[in-house]
This record gives structure tokens, C-alpha cells and sequence, in this order.
């Protein structure tokens, strides 16, 4: 019977032991949307220090990465990134490919920053929900990827002052909720593809060899 009760003690103090971890350790959030953050946080040159300022991953749980500096969640109690606006902070590096952890972005503003290098070919696979992506004064280079036209839910798309080069593809014309396009100030050439918005020449201007309407008729 002593016995009994001592087995019935020590398992007694082990469901308190539980119960007590249970409350100290803080709920995690989604781990996939803080590894999207803070790959970025590891990914780029940040030397105003806007990111290291408020982007503090020794606090994970629910809601903490909703406070930081560029970062709009779905929910400002759960860690669903919603949106990723990181314009005009001086930032350096390349196209964050971590961002393919942040499973819910629909908004990723990345403008007036000096981000360089090719876009992802598969960038599809990486912001698959994006409605709007502007990636706009920065120094991205290469050819516009085709894959872009599988972010079939974007809006806006701005890319204007790059170094793009080559020619638009002609898959872009395919995204039928675009309303807001704009790739002027470019290194591109050939012909313009057939949108089903209309766009003007603003949007396609100061590019070396860019053709056909709104612009000026290709030479056959």
C-alpha cells in the first residue's frame, strides 16, 4: 500500500512537472514564417540597421515577428506573414529565395533598396501568392523570368530602373488581373507583348530597343 502510494506521488509529480513546462515555455508561432524572416535577416546587408532594430528572433511566440520594421501579418496574434514591405531602407544582397517560407505573402515591396543579381527562374515557386510585388530602383539584372507568369494572382508588378535585359516575355501577357505594370528604364528590347490592360508609354519608356504599342511599331 506504501508502495502504491509512492508510485501514485512520483506520477503525481510528474504531471505537475508538465503542466508547470507547459506554461513557462512560450507557444511558438508558425516556425516556417519566422524561417522566411530571419533568412532575410541573415541574407542581407542592412547598414542603417532598419532590420536589426526591431527584427529580435529570441522572441518567437505568437504575434512577436507582427511588430517587426516592414512586416504585416494576416492576424496581429499569429505569425502569418501577409505582407513584406521593405522599400527604401539601403538594404543589399540578392533576391531573398527564403522568402519561399513565408507560405501566406501576398505583398513584397522590396523598391528603392540596391538589391542586385538575376531573378529566381523558378520565382513562381517562391511567392506563389503574391498580388503585388515591386521590386522597383534596385540593381536586379538578367532577363525577366517567364516564370513570373505563374504568379497568377498579381495586380501590380513594377520593375522599372533595373539593369533588365533582353526581351519582355511573352508569357506576362497572360496574367489577366494585372492592373499595374511598369518595366521602363530598363535594358530591354524586342517586342512588347499583348496585354490584356491597357498600359502607356511611361511604362515601357527608356528601354534601348522595346517596340510595338503603346510604343512605337516594330521594324519588320
Amino acid at each position: 500500500m506504501v508502495l502504491l502510494k509512492g508510485r501514485s506521488f512520483r506520477l503525481f509529480l510528474i504531471v505537475v512537472f508538465l503542466g508547470l513546462s507547459l506554461c513557462i515555455v512560450p507557444i511558438r508561432g508558425d516556425e516556417r514564417d519566422v524561417d522566411c524572416l530571419r533568412s532575410i535577416w541573415e541574407s542581407v546587408e542592412d547598414p542603417y540597421h532598419y532590420l536589426k532594430s526591431t527584427w529580435n528572433f529570441s522572441n518567437i511566440s505568437k504575434g512577436a515577428i507582427c511588430s517587426f520594421t516592414g512586416v504585416e501579418c494576416w492576424h496581429p496574434d499569429d505569425n502569418k506573414v501577409l505582407n513584406v514591405k521593405l522599400g527604401n531602407m539601403k538594404l543589399k544582397g540578392s533576391f531573398p529565395l527564403g522568402l519561399a517560407n513565408c507560405t501566406s505573402l501576398t505583398g513584397l515591396d522590396l523598391s528603392n533598396n540596391d538589391f542586385s543579381g538575376p531573378l529566381p527562374s523558378n520565382i513562381s515557386k517562391i511567392v506563389v501568392y503574391l498580388t503585388a510585388l515591386d521590386l522597383s530602383s534596385n540593381n536586379f539584372s538578367g532577363q525577366i523570368p517567364a516564370d513570373l507568369a505563374e504568379c497568377k494572382y498579381l495586380n501590380v508588378l513594377n520593375l522599372d530602373h533595373n539593369q533588365f535585359s533582353g526581351q519582355i516575355p511573352a508569357e506576362l501577357g497572360l496574367l489577366n488581373r494585372i492592373k499595374t505594370f511598369s518595366v521602363a528604364n530598363n535594358l530591354l528590347s524586342g517586342p512588347i507583348p499583348k496585354f490584356q490592360a491597357n498600359f502607356t508609354e511611361e511604362d515601357f519608356a527608356n528601354n534601348p530597343g522595346l517596340c510595338g504599342a503603346p510604343l512605337p511599331p516594330c521594324n519588320i
